[in-house]
């Protein structure tokens, strides 16, 4: 997805919860769906918890699109991780926020 495409999306409004923030639009002309996932730095430490989140929203939104979601979407991390394990992302919280995100798709 270029950058440009980006911009535009995160103009538009998102859709919302408690951790995530999505932006989606239809796909232009007819294309394939894209991807955009934003996870800051500020908001997940470390880089392990970060590739992770990433992973997982590709998983979910890949199978979504696959199905029937026809639109690119940009998914955006909101709140920040680990909060009460000392900045490390555990299992608890990780289905948290997989629930979250199959919850706006």
């Amino acid at each position: 997805m270029n950058s440009a495409r980006i911009s535009e999306l995160l103009k538009t409004r998102p859709k919302t919860n408690l951790y995530w923030g999505m932006y989606s639009a239809g796909a232009i002309n007819g294309a394939d769906p894209d991807l955009g996932i934003a996870v800051a730095k500020k908001l997940a430490k470390r880089a392990v918890d970060r590739n992770r989140i990433k992973r997982m929203i590709r998983d979910l939104v890949w199978a979504a699109q696959s199905t029937g979601l026809k639109k690119d979407v940009v998914v955006k991390l909101k709140k920040p991780i680990g909060q009460h394990t000392r900045g490390r992302l555990r299992k608890k919280e990780r289905d948290l926020l997989r629930s979250q995100v199959a919850e706006l798709i």
